[in-house]
């Protein structure tokens, strides 16, 4: 499905929020206030896919950090981005059940990494599931094993892409 991916606008924070609590379970989602502050902090970092019928259909964002990992601190705390920092993170990929299975994450998860490239970072980083590792190593990603990370009580593991 063709899409338009843009940057997020401020006022998007709501219906991100509405997305992301659809896509992962109540103990993993950022809420409203969550997003709405990474928004603030790093709006350079946020894409939205805009289908033909004018919604959102899904997001992507992440800080920016100096370290090779993603640390749970860095969902909590927005003052930890660097805006200058080696790193781009990838925090949540979120796409709405009826657009899914029609390119519309890998169209996103290619605009942050060309957006990455492009500001000269070294890689980008994300943790995800075991049943997402396959996913992202189509991109180019690496597993690391089991990531340090306990957010929202699962089970994650590091991947990093550099360029």
């Amino acid at each position: 499905m063709r899409v338009k991916i843009r940057h997020a606008r401020q006022n998007e924070g709501k219906v991100m929020a509405e997305i992301e609590a659809t896509c992962f379970p109540v103990t993993e989602a950022a809420s409203e206030k969550e997003i709405e502050a990474r928004l603030a902090a790093f709006p350079e970092n946020f894409y939205v896919a805009v289908a033909q019928d004018g919604q959102i259909a899904g997001f992507i964002n992440g800080c920016t950090t100096d370290k090779p990992v993603l640390g749970d601190e860095l969902y909590h705390d927005v003052s930890l981005h660097k805006p200058d920092g080696d790193y781009q993170t990838l925090f949540g990929l979120n796409v709405l059940p009826q657009y899914r299975r029609q390119g519309i994450a890998e169209q996103l998860v290619k605009t942050m990494i060309e957006a990455a490239r492009e500001k000269g970072k070294k890689g980008m980083i994300l943790t995800c599931k075991e049943h997402m590792i396959h996913y992202y190593e189509k991109f180019g990603f690496v597993n690391h094993g089991v990531a340090d990370s306990t957010h929202g009580g699962a089970t994650w593991y590091d991947m990093q892409l550099h360029f």
